[in-house]
């Protein structure tokens, strides 16, 4: 993996949990707002904070797809995960689990274990 691509997966997964810890927080003030009915509305102020996540989510999500060859299927479902709440949680643990497995095989195969 260079270097470009190495950056371009990490900035995806460094925006993807705070991405989802504001979609939960903005989801529970809004349904607090509803249902308590006691003026509680921080939608003004979390809303365009989650909005400006969401657009670099989608925007580090676009050059990590571009960088990283994803199948269209794997691209959809790291997509997807960016609308359900706690989804970048779950991104956020995948991409760790791929970097490390690339550095293992580049390791590997730079000690001549594998032909990988």
């Amino acid at each position: 993996m260079d270097l470009k691509t190495a950056s371009a997966i990490r900035r995806l997964r460094l925006v993807s949990v705070p991405e989802g810890v504001s979609w939960i927080i903005l989801a529970t003030c809004t349904v607090i707002k509803y249902t308590v009915n006691s003026g509680f509305d921080v939608a003004p102020v979390l809303g365009p904070i989650h909005g400006v996540l969401f657009v670099l989510y989608v925007v580090f999500w676009a050059d990590a797809w571009n960088r990283t060859k994803w199948a269209k299927g794997k691209a959809a479902l790291y997509f997807a995960y960016s609308v359900i709440p706690g989804g970048g949680f779950v991104i956020e643990r995948k991409l760790r689990r791929e970097a490390e497995d690339a550095v293992i095989a580049s390791r590997a195969r730079k000690e001549g274990v594998v032909n990988a």
